[in-house]
């Protein structure tokens, strides 16, 4: 996966660590557990046409955590590009 640039982002994180930099947007969610205003932050990323390739056939996404205890996240799609 290649890392995207999230619209509306509102910082970058990582860089500093040695990391790509990943630009993140900072929003609020209405969280069942957590409540209305849960802070929250999205990223962006796309597939290469290998990975999806292999996506199409079926591949699974794997998210890898770094570290031994990370809050909870949720995985999505975000919106088809608007056509060119």
């Amino acid at each position: 996966m290649q890392i995207g640039h999230i619209e509306g982002a509102t910082r970058v994180i990582g860089k500093s660590q040695g990391y790509l930099g990943l630009p993140i947007r900072d929003v609020a969610i209405d969280c069942s557990v957590n409540g209305e205003g849960t802070p929250a932050m999205v990223t962006a990323w796309h597939p290469t046409p290998d990975e999806l390739e292999a996506l199409m056939n079926g591949a699974p996404i794997y998210v890898q955590l770094l570290g031994q205890s990370h809050p909870p996240i949720m995985v999505g799609v975000g919106p088809e590009p608007d056509p060119v």
